[in-house]
């Protein structure tokens, strides 16, 4: 369902605002969100439930006319998440000690790179219904060579490419199911995160 903003969320917006008639996101969503993992991030929100970089990633707001810019508000998000990383990585490897941080990193890596390896156009399942809609498969198995190149190569690639990925369409089995492929990029984004990110500023 799509709303519209009211007039005065407008005159005290966050981000940039699309046209009137135009769609964005939701602003109270976006606002409600980000206020949240603010409080966390900030410990000043200990009665909550914890907020990871995950549920960052994962988070998605409503269309909305008149909302929020959603390149604005990816792109912000995309930084949040990345806060939220190196947060994790220095809560992590200050109670365990950096190793524990390069098993955990080491033990994501195998797990990728074993799907990565597999033949071209049985990397991931195919629909079984022939209605559903799909990614092509050419396209996600060119992103997945990129993939095993950064991994095993230290060949160049940025995260927020991975983020922003987009696949030609396919119907049914002509092409990879989209909540798998979802899944993988989501643990690929989480691995990219990880490593390209520093332990201080």
């Amino acid at each position: 369902m799509t709303v519209t903003v009211e007039e005065t969320i407008r005159t005290n917006s966050k981000f940039k605002l699309v046209g009137p008639k135009d769609i964005g996101y939701n602003v109270k969503q976006v606002d409600v969100f980000l206020d949240r993992a603010r409080a966390y991030f900030l410990n000043s929100d200990t009665s909550g439930k914890a907020i990871t970089s995950l549920d960052v990633r994962v988070a998605s707001f409503d269309p909305a006319r008149g909302g929020y810019n959603a390149q604005a508000v990816d792109a912000a998000m995309d930084r949040i998440e990345d806060e939220f990383v190196l947060r994790e990585k220095e809560l992590l490897i200050g109670a365990e000690g950096e190793k524990a941080w390069m098993i955990k990193i080491g033990k994501t890596a195998t797990v990728l790179r074993a799907r990565l390896h597999r033949p071209e156009g049985e990397r991931f399942r195919r629909p079984s219904r022939k209605s559903v809609q799909s990614y092509n498969i050419a396209d996600v198995d060119l992103l997945c060579h990129e993939l095993l190149t950064y991994i095993e190569d230290n060949g160049e690639l940025s995260v927020d490419i991975v983020r922003r990925s987009v696949f030609a369409p396919a119907k049914g089995p002509e092409g990879y199911e989209e909540s798998q492929v979802d899944a993988f990029l989501d643990r690929v984004v989480e691995l990219m995160a990880a490593i390209d990110t520093p332990t201080e500023k």
